[in-house]
């Protein structure tokens, strides 16, 4: 079970971390691990817990301040987790991730290998993304997407997202008529339900993050329930609270699902209308020839979007070369690249085996 908790639902009024909140969730926590559950923790907060200590009133806008209150924020709230699950005899292990440690499959290995050794010795994983060396380029954006992706690495079998609202509502929960949705077969189907989009003053998601993440962990195999921390204990009672998200199509950890959810392009390849339905049609592997044009800079190995001729994203997948090596062989057939730069270079941009289309 991965279990979310936003920076609102760990801090007080004033923008402080709450001791007794963190309390709460661990001890219903604990409870889970001593009936057999493994348990992650994806814990907002860092951010937050240091603005009283730093006598913020309120999270900083620039990168720099950022990074500043996170690095002093990390250690309270690991510091406070630690100690609360210490109150049932649980051991915890502080994981801190950025994007690009899930972009090359070696380290997206190993952070899964990581977090399932905790898990083996007893210990509770308590996830943030690393907000002291995150940019802008290299950040999961929010905890919400980081949970589903984690979920999605380990395989969970459930992911709770708790928030400061007790589930999502046909319109906004303060007007009339509003109601609670108790089911989401698909979330892609709720175009009717009005959402905000706008965290909290402490945090960085809103609903809509939230709605993205649930049905990410839901398309692949993960049931995920949206709801308060203050219903957390009901929830894991089985009692009828928050927005349930059930699981589709059976749990899926391969290689081709990190593709898909787990990475974003580090650059895009665009494509020839027939490179392109050679591609999306007959799931063939994409060949020099039918590139004209590769946009970023980035190594050989890592995830690069494939576009169509009118740059939308088809596909994505590793790419056997860098952007410079690509750069030259653009529209080139194998006979020319083996002539011109050598046998190697005759090999597929993308190879099939590392391609999903999207």
């Amino acid at each position: 079970m991965v279990v979310k908790i936003g920076s609102s639902s760990l801090t007080d009024e004033r923008g402080r971390l709450d001791q007794s909140r963190v309390a709460d969730i661990a001890a219903i926590a604990a409870d889970l691990a001593g009936s057999g559950t493994e348990v992650v923790i994806v814990s907002s907060g860092a951010i937050a817990a240091a603005l009283g200590p730093l006598g913020l009133s309120e999270r900083p806008t620039s990168v720099s301040r950022q990074q500043a209150a996170a690095s002093v924020g990390q250690a309270l709230l690991a510091t406070s987790w630690s100690s609360a699950f210490g109150e049932h005899g649980r051991i915890t292990g502080q994981v801190l991730l950025t994007e690009s440690d899930v972009i090359r499959p070696k380290t997206y290995r190993n952070v899964r290998s990581a977090l399932e050794s905790l898990m083996d010795l007893g210990a509770i994983p308590v996830v943030n993304e690393n907000d002291t060396t995150a940019t802008h380029e290299i950040r999961f954006g929010d905890n919400d997407r980081l949970a589903a992706l984690v979920a999605q690495l380990l395989g969970a079998d459930a992911l709770f997202l708790l928030t400061d609202v007790d589930a999502l509502y046909s319109a906004p929960p303060k007007e009339p008529g509003a109601r609670r949705i108790a089911l989401v077969e698909d979330a892609a189907r709720l175009s009717d339900v009005s959402i905000g989009s706008i965290g909290s003053k402490i945090g960085t998601g809103g609903m809509v993050t939230k709605l993205s993440a649930a049905q990410l962990a839901s398309t692949t195999g993960t049931a995920a329930l949206l709801t308060s921390a203050a219903q957390f204990a009901a929830a894991t009672a089985g009692e009828d609270v928050g927005t349930f998200f059930p699981g589709h199509h059976g749990r899926r950890r391969s290689r081709l699902v990190w593709l898909r959810f787990a990475t974003r392009g580090a650059g895009t390849l665009v494509l020839d209308e027939g490179a392109a339905q050679a591609v999306l049609s007959h799931r063939r592997s994409l060949l020099a020839v039918g590139i004209t044009g590769v946009e970023g800079t980035f190594p050989d190995g890592v995830p690069v979007d494939i576009a169509a001729p009118d740059g939308r994203v088809i596909a994505r997948g590793l790419t056997s070369f860098s952007s410079d090596e690509l750069g030259a062989m653009v529209g080139r057939g194998s006979d020319e690249l083996r002539e011109v730069l050598g046998e190697r270079f005759r090999r597929p941009a993308v190879h099939r085996d590392q391609l999903v289309v999207l």
